[in-house]
């Protein structure tokens, strides 16, 4: 299911590094995030959906992929963006 326009924003905005930032790590992070947010509510609902867990699987992969990146290039903002997000680590 995609993001609405609203949704969206709310989850890019304090990640932005400039004003038309659209694609840095950071905000391909709290996108996925919101992403399998929403998803892992449709779950609790709709269990037998395996066609849509795959795909879930796929986005936290990815995340996970962008999290090792940001990590190797700048630990701090690493740091920062998991605590922002309040992901495990």
């Amino acid at each position: 299911m995609p993001l609405s326009k609203e949704k969206k924003d709310a989850a890019v905005t304090p990640f932005k590094r400039g004003a038309n930032d659209t694609g840095s790590s950071e905000v391909q992070v709290a996108r996925l995030t919101s992403r399998i947010n929403d998803l892992t509510k449709h779950f609790k609902s709709h269990v037998k959906d395996h066609h849509s867990r795959r795909g879930l699987i796929r986005m936290v992969g990815r995340r996970k992929k962008l999290l090792r990146f940001v990590e190797s290039e700048s630990p701090k903002r690493y740091q920062e963006l998991i605590a922002k997000l309040a992901l495990r680590k």
